[in-house]
């Protein structure tokens, strides 16, 4: 129970960081506000609406926090690589304490975005018919699509980031409605596959980044983690 409401308090950090961040980069309104629509739509799922809107009277309010973002590359156990987005009003903190956790686990910092793109990623559920007319639908709507797949009942459609709204637009269009995931992300080009020992580092690595307060999101290559 401890452990649950530790994962659940550190999202609910990362939503009100991310929204009011967002809110303050604009209009605190999400109709005008693209960067804080995206990020509302990002957590809606797992945060309750008060965490939501909290963050945003926050930003409304004139609160003076600023939060930094940084981007933090690392080559990781067998040969993974991960990069490590912050968001912190600590920039030196966010920096010692990530560096800490992966290189206690072998890992040190090194160029890897190489491997990796910035995509638009949608999630939803659906069969293989429901992807050949997402597909078609998302072509003839003019949407740059990079793939749509199928796996375990779920169709996973990859956009230019900019994109993802217009391809949300065309999938509502043909009843898609619901998404289990709709934002930009960084998507590896190649992945690997751990042994027990390096996926035993790993895992415990991705843990203690998932409960640094100053993580905003972690993106690695890792096939079986």
């Amino acid at each position: 129970m401890a452990a649950t409401a530790k994962k659940k308090s550190a999202v609910y950090m990362r939503a009100s960081k991310e929204i009011y961040a967002a809110a303050k980069s604009g209009i605190p309104d999400p109709n005008s506000n693209l960067a804080l629509r995206s990020a509302i739509e990002k957590y809606r799922k797992v945060c309750p609406k008060d965490v939501i809107d909290r963050a945003i009277e926050k930003a409304k309010g004139g609160d003076a926090t600023a939060y930094i973002s940084g981007r933090y590359e690392f080559f990781g156990p067998g040969g993974s690589l991960i990069i490590v987005d912050t968001l912190s009003d600590n920039p030196n903190r966010a920096l010692v304490g990530v560096r800490t956790i992966v290189t206690r686990k072998g890992g040190k910092m090194g160029a890897v975005s190489y491997n990796f793109q910035m995509l638009g990623v949608i999630d939803f559920a659906g069969d293989e018919a429901k992807r050949d007319e997402a597909e078609e639908a998302l072509i003839l709507g003019d949407v740059d699509v990079k793939q749509v797949n199928y796996e375990n009942g779920y169709v996973e459609v990859e956009t230019e980031p900019a994109d993802l709204e217009k391809a949300k637009e065309v999938l509502n269009g043909i009843g898609v409605t619901e998404f289990e995931m709709a934002e930009t992300t960084m998507v590896a080009n190649e992945k690997v596959t751990l042994n027990d020992e390096d996926l035993g580092k790993f895992k415990t690595m991705m843990d203690e980044l998932d409960d640094c307060e100053d993580v905003q999101n972690v993106y690695h290559n890792v096939e079986n983690a």
